[in-house]
């Protein structure tokens, strides 16, 4: 007697489940954003230390990004992403009962530290499992339900706190947590789309693509979009409370609408890229977002709230096609490649909202400017450079 055949799953349903997953993991990652002058007032804290509660999560999902590829080419995508979204629901929830800032500190870096389970996954199972034709389309959808959950974190998770306090804000993002484990539980496959391999196997293939130009390319063109990108959206409202501007809390958090470019551009970027070149695609996110970041120089603020919708188009255009860009170019280990860029993508985010505010010290939102055009220009030779390169690593 054949064996049962194994359940049909809907393909519309695999893509929703990880747009549920991805857009949950990032709303988790930037929920205590707008309230970190309640945090301030409650636990008797400076500016810089309440934001302290979003660095913790960006810093841990850097150091632990590069760990969930290789193991989920051992153990399986799906059994990796359905347990780290599972029991990210358990320090969120906890968030919201923290008595300390250290121990909120301590719970913000644990979801810091189970995210990329989520994250640094999805791509490289879109890769195994979405036919070629529509995996541009689908990363593309990912980026874009990234670029989602921030605002979803922002935006509700303030009008929640509004509504009825940050602690219970935390309580309703860990229910959705949970909601979308369950969703990917139901909606992912666990088939491989190779044979499994070993834990130091795995590692050792996240680490040989470091000496592949191309992938090397890759992981800088991560780490520069982050890094200017972070420039810009770190130090405005600083530019914006000076003269002439003057803006209160609530007009300079509006400038985060400017992320709706993002949801609208990434995943028509990601169906380019099945029709166009990938390289071509992030070399021209890399100069329309150095436009953006120009037209933010000018003092009218119609022309500041235009660039930075120029620099989301830009700079969400390059990151739709980045990771499946890394997908199809690693030769193996593809869930290590994708934590690798995961890495650097957050590397680029920690760095770009700490070091631009030497700039800002010295030369105020010009200085702030240029950095940010730097990074671009290192990203955009990295692209020239670096992603075109022969493969000499491979052959070796």
């Amino acid at each position: 007697m054949p064996p049962p055949a194994p359940p049909t799953r809907s393909p519309a349903l695999e893509t929703w489940a990880l747009y549920a997953a991805t857009v949950a993991c990032y709303a988790d990652m930037y929920i205590t954003q707008p309230v970190l002058p309640v945090l301030s007032r409650e636990f008797g804290l400076t500016p810089a230390r309440a934001a302290l509660s979003v660095s913790a999560v960006v810093i841990a999902i850097a150091l632990a990004s590069s760990f969930y590829g290789p193991l989920s080419d051992a153990l399986g995508r799906k059994r990796v992403m359905v347990g780290s979204a599972l029991l990210l629901a358990v320090p969120t929830a906890l968030c919201g009962l923290a008595r300390s800032f250290p121990a909120l500190l301590a719970l913000r870096a644990a979801q810091g530290l189970l995210i990329p389970g989520v994250t640094a996954v999805t791509i490289a199972y879109a890769g195994d499992q979405v036919p070629p034709a529509r995996l541009p389309a689908v990363a593309g959808g990912i980026i874009a339900a990234s670029v989602l959950g921030g605002l979803v974190g922002r935006v509700g998770g303030g009008l929640v706190a509004a509504a009825a306090g940050w602690r219970v804000s935390f309580a309703a993002f860990a229910a959705t947590t949970v909601a979308a484990g369950l969703l990917l539980a139901r909606g992912i496959s666990s088939r491989r789309a190779a044979a499994p391999v070993g834990w130091r196997s795995a590692y050792g293939g996240m680490l040989r693509h470091l000496l592949d130009p191309p992938l090397l390319g890759a992981f800088l063109i991560g780490l520069t979009l982050m890094f200017g990108f972070m420039s810009v959206f770190t130090y405005l409202p600083y530019h914006l409370d000076e003269p002439p501007y003057r803006l209160g809390t609530a007009q300079v958090s509006s400038a985060y609408l400017a992320y709706l470019a993002g949801v609208a551009i990434a995943p028509f970027a990601g169906r380019s890229a099945a029709r166009r070149s990938p390289r071509l695609l992030m070399a021209a996110g890399f100069a329309v977002a150095a436009a953006g970041v120009l037209l933010t120089l000018a003092e009218p603020l119609w022309a500041i709230a235009l660039g930075l919708v120029v620099l989301c188009l830009g700079m969400f255009t390059a990151q739709a096609v980045a990771p499946g860009f890394v997908n199809t170019t690693a030769p193996t280990a593809k869930g290590g490649a994708n934590a690798l860029y995961l890495a650097f993508y957050y590397l680029g985010a920690t760095v770009g909202s700490w070091l631009p505010g030497l700039a800002w010290q010295a030369w105020r939102w010009p200085g702030v400017v240029a950095v940010s055009l730097a990074a671009l220009a290192a990203g955009l030779a990295a692209d020239l450079l670096l992603c075109g390169a022969p493969r000499r690593a491979r052959a070796a």
